[in-house]
């Protein structure tokens, strides 16, 4: 719901203080409407329910993968568009994937949502609404900021999202804030941020020339300079930063650019993600005898890489498919 709003309205009734966190309280806990939260005077839940909408978005339309992989699409109320997803693991893990921009204006040529026309940052509340949604459908106990947009051009309401995920059972330690490489804000991030939360970089490429042409932002800002970032990162917080890598076919996964990847990065500030590429119409995927023989130069280098379980591909709902197409 939206925080201002509510507050706003609960001072303009005289409300006690603590009404605001009792709100809170039951919404983090999954409560689908004012109307469950019995600790509340009849009359105000009446009246929040027709002043205060207890989401700031609409659903427009969810689909669910053969994986169990859930993808809901919203809109804000001036008309935007959102995805987020809910990915469901057999280990017991609930991991939500939330956008903080509708659209991106960054235009990585692989990924979906860069495709699709910007729209405009989140507010906190909208960023929180995609999570507290699913948390009524079930318990969450991960997030990743992979959704739709680039968060660090979004930091200040990215944050102050992930400093509410606790009460919905999401821990700093079990949140991830994904970044291209936005210079200025990962600067802020790394200076600023007291909560241990978890850092991941889309790489994509090593070489300078073609990760410029996969993802603009590098000639803005070079990967040597957001590299040296992620390894003050590292030496503050003494956790290892997520190396994002899409394996696409011809054009990064070579055992040759495996190797420059290898050389780039400390294995002991790094730990690699190797994504089987989800078909956006750009490019194709590597083969997964290409991405082993990837994942073994980096093996032979002890830097430290795994490969992605890739999930809700069948519904435009895995990595870089992100794309509000249902809102055409």
């Amino acid at each position: 719901m939206d925080s201002a709003a509510l507050e706003s309205f609960l001072v303009e009734r005289g409300e006690p203080a603590y009404r605001a966190g009792q709100i809170r309280h039951w919404a983090a806990g999954g409560a689908s409407g004012y109307d469950e939260m019995t600790n509340l005077p009849g009359g105000l839940r009446e009246e929040l329910a027709r002043h205060v909408p207890f989401s700031t978005l609409e659903v427009e339309r969810e689909a669910e993968a053969r994986d169990g992989t859930l993808k809901t699409l919203f809109h804000t109320a001036d008309g935007k568009s959102v995805e987020a997803v809910l990915m469901r693991y057999r280990d017991g893990r609930r991991s939500i994937c939330l956008s903080s921009q509708s659209g991106c204006p960054l235009t990585c040529t692989f990924c979906a949502t860069g495709q699709m026309r910007f729209g405009r940052n989140l507010t906190p509340s909208e960023i929180l609404d995609q999570a507290l949604h699913f948390r009524r459908i079930e318990p969450v106990n991960h997030c990743v900021f992979m959704g739709m947009g680039e968060p660090m051009l979004n930091l200040d309401a990215v944050l102050d999202a992930a400093r509410r995920l606790p009460d919905l059972g999401i821990t700093h330690r079990r949140t991830t804030i994904s970044t291209v490489g936005w210079l200025p804000e990962l600067t802020r991030f790394v200076d600023e941020v007291e909560e241990p939360i978890r850092l991941a970089l889309s790489l994509h490429a090593a070489e300078p020339a073609l990760r410029s042409r996969l993802m603009p932002v590098n000639d803005r800002y070079p990967l040597e300079d957001v590299l040296a970032e992620c390894r003050r990162y590292v030496d503050k917080r003494h956790r290892k930063v997520f190396v994002e890598y899409v394996m696409l076919a011809g054009v990064n996964d070579r055992v040759e650019q495996a190797a420059e990847l290898a050389r780039v990065l400390d294995p002991k500030a790094f730990k690699v993600n190797l994504i089987p590429y989800n078909p956006t119409g750009a490019y194709d995927g590597s083969g997964r005898a290409t991405i082993d023989a990837f994942k073994s130069v980096l093996d032979r280098a002890r830097i430290p890489a795994t490969v992605r379980l890739t999930r809700g591909r069948d519904i435009d709902a895995a990595c870089g498919q992100l794309a509000a197409r249902a809102a055409a």
